[in-house]
């Protein structure tokens, strides 16, 4: 880390005559006006300014991370309301969105530059592989609420998008570093050029040591160590053709506390092993526009994941392409239609003889196509979307996921909205080739069994949302947005008749569990998010997110815990507040409060907490952070999960140095 510093001390020295990076705007003096000018893509795979999309929509913005002083993009992700973001410990989040929050956010679908980043092992994301350099990201689209007839299967609950940069804008040498008590030592770099016309690349890397969280029983397991590169190509090859060639190689470490179950003494043993993560993805894109009124999207990646831990193993390659045409047909029609495929092969390796996929081999294969239809009603006023998503899987066979949106506008500065959406969660080698044992008593020798059931359906919901917009005054703009959701076919657990086995020794009793469909029931709330601007060096920005979860069970299920689980595994009440100031001096003072309403499921209180982040501009090339987050308290416990008890994260702060020049 010294060296790093010194390093960066004497390339700023010889700097200092060609210093001309591009000076960032302040974020106080963005106006709230262009803020909502913002161009998005996520809603409709087409870009549209996000003050005149019919869904749920809330963009982080490059400026909002950087003055959050969050280090990864799950912190980051906090800034949008209505997403649980939880820190179960060191590496591991609970994320969700309306609801259903869970380590692997299997209610959510995640994209980063439109790549999927899903594993259908257990239907859900990889947090801890999922990252890029932050200063690279130009904004993260998050659409609360249903979002399946653009994307497809899985985007229940939400579609969060994570959109890097043109090249473009990322010309120039930019290096970063610093370290703290828990952000133990991190070092980010990137070089970008070009031709300075049609031609734009950068390359990146990044390195991070994180150190425990708090552990009452004083085990400390859950360091973390990532390494990652990466790089990206734009290519401008005349007025109709653009190319882009990206792709990021990972490889890191992740302390884990796992029961492993045997069927001789002592029956369980309490594991403390790193993970090993390893993996990389390839992707093209080639966009051709005919005229103003027709364009084609080609896009395509290849995926490859490995992740060895103390329980099991698993290598993935996956492989996607993916078409769009738009058409902008009479009176004004907006109309969209698509391709597209996934194949996705892995091996699910049994480490320990309680844990299991049968068989460990699989090929999942996803066909799918939709269409959507824009249609002005009274132009520049009131319009209806209307399309669906059409698929086919190996789970579940043929799926259907129609919506239908309403945009109102009936001032430049005012839009209303509503939708009703069908979405689905397809099943998972989880619920239906999944095998894993535990020990329920030692006398008599008793375990369970959790089976997967090749019966089982997709998860199903039918979400209806309502949502106002305002620039209320140029220093002030207000969204709120109210949902309704219908959930059919529910995972849940029922139990079987027990059993003795005899092999393997000693003789013992199964008692059996099956993931079944069985829960229904619905959630509801509302969002509400302002943004103000006092003075041209204040910004204020807050949410309040209310959350109802109402769950049953149905079709004659026996499910005892389930449904309490999920009901309890939710904030109720979610409130935060960001401020940021534009001192004199080059400086810079950020703070951000929220509160978090228990979890009564997993018996974690509820919990207030502050960050602060305060920045000094040294110069055009170098600026200087120091963070302090979770400030309130030494610990507090945002999730549970882990075997020790409940896991606190710490007060904590980091310093963190930026160097770049050559920026155009």
């Amino acid at each position: 880390m010294l060296l790093l510093l010194f390093l960066l001390a004497v390339l700023v020295k010889q700097s200092r005559g060609n210093d001309n990076p591009k000076p960032e705007v302040p974020l106080t003096q963005i106006s709230l006006e262009d803020l909502g000018e913002i161009e998005v893509t996520t809603a409709s795979k087409e870009p549209v300014k996000a003050s005149q999309t019919p869904a749920a929509i809330y963009v982080i913005t490059q400026e909002d991370i950087r003055r959050s002083g969050a280090t990864s993009i799950p912190e980051a992700l906090r800034l949008a309301p209505g997403v649980e973001v939880a820190r179960v410990d060191s590496n591991t989040w609970s994320l969700g969105v309306r609801g259903f929050g869970s380590a692997l956010s299997r209610s959510v679908l995640v994209l980063i530059d439109g790549r999927t980043v899903y594993t259908p092992l257990f239907a859900g994301v990889y947090w801890q592989v999922q990252d890029t350099l932050l200063e690279d990201i130009e904004r993260i689209e998050v659409i609360r609420g249903p979002g399946g007839t653009i994307w497809g299967a899985n985007a229940v609950n939400a579609v969060i998008n994570i959109i890097t940069k043109n090249t473009k804008e990322t010309y120039g040498t930019l290096l970063s570093t610093g370290g703290g008590n828990l952000d133990q030592g991190f070092v980010n770099f990137r070089y970008g050029s070009g031709n300075g016309h049609n031609f734009n690349y950068r390359v990146y890397g990044k390195a991070f040591t994180r150190g425990p969280e708090f552990h009452s029983d004083g085990r400390q397991f859950d360091d973390w160590r990532m390494g990652q590169t990466g790089f990206r190509a734009d290519l401008d090859s005349n007025d109709r053709d653009t190319f882009t060639l990206q792709g990021d190689l990972y490889r890191g470490e992740a302390g884990q506390r796992l029961q492993i179950t045997s069927y001789s003494q002592p029956y369980t043993t309490n594991v403390e092993q790193n993970a090993e993560l390893a993996g990389g993805n390839l992707m093209g894109r080639w966009k051709r526009v005919f005229s103003n009124r027709s364009n084609i999207q080609l896009q395509t990646y290849y995926d490859r994941t490995n992740r060895t831990q103390a329980n099991f193993a698993e290598s993935r390659d996956t492989f996607d392409i993916d078409f769009v045409h738009h058409l902008k047909l009479s009176w004004g029609q907006e109309f969209l239609w698509g391709l597209g495929t996934r194949i996705s092969s892995g091996n699910a390796t049994q480490v320990v003889p309680t844990v299991a996929f049968t068989p460990d081999h699989h090929t999942d294969k996803l066909y799918n196509a939709f269409i959507q239809d824009e249609i002005p009603i009274v132009p520049n006023r009131l319009s209806i979307t209307v399309g669906s998503k059409f698929l086919h899987n190996n789970y579940s066979g043929f799926e259907a996921q129609p919506s239908a949106r309403v945009l109102w506008t009936p001032t430049p500065r005012q839009t209303f909205w509503g939708a009703v959406t069908r979405a689905v969660r397809t099943p998972s080698r989880v619920e239906e080739d999944l095998q894993i044992t535990g020990l329920f008593m030692s006398n008599p020798l008793t375990f369970y069994r959790i089976i997967g059931d090749r019966k089982f359906t997709s998860e199903t919901l039918i979400g209806y949302e309502v949502g106002y917009r305002s620039l209320i005054k140029p220093k002030f703009y207000l969204d709120i947005a109210a949902f309704y959701n219908n959930y059919a076919d529910l995972l849940s657990i029922q139990t079987g008749t027990p059993f003795s086995e005899t092999s393997p020794p000693p003789a013992h009793t199964v008692f059996p569990l099956f993931f079944r469909n069985g829960l229904q029931g619905n959630t509801s709330g509302f969002e509400i998010a302002p943004d103000w601007t006092p003075t041209r060096w204040w910004r204020l920005r807050g949410s309040y997110s209310y959350l109802n979860i109402d769950l049953n069970n149905s079709n004659g299920s026996q499910d005892v815990s389930t449904a309490s689980s999920i009901q309890g595994s939710s904030p109720r009440h979610q409130f935060s507040i960001q401020s940021s100031f534009d001192l004199p001096k080059k400086l810079e003072f950020d703070q951000s409060f929220r509160y978090v309403g228990p979890l009564p499921a997993q018996r974690v209180q509820a919990y207030t907490t502050a960050d602060v982040q305060f920045s000094w501009n040294a110069m055009r090339s170098l600026s200087l952070s120091v963070v302090g987050q979770n400030l309130f308290q030494p610990h507090h416990a945002e999730s549970g999960g882990d075997l020790g008890g409940l896991v606190g994260m710490r007060r904590s702060a980091y310093v963190k140095l930026t160097w770049q020049i050559g920026q155009r």
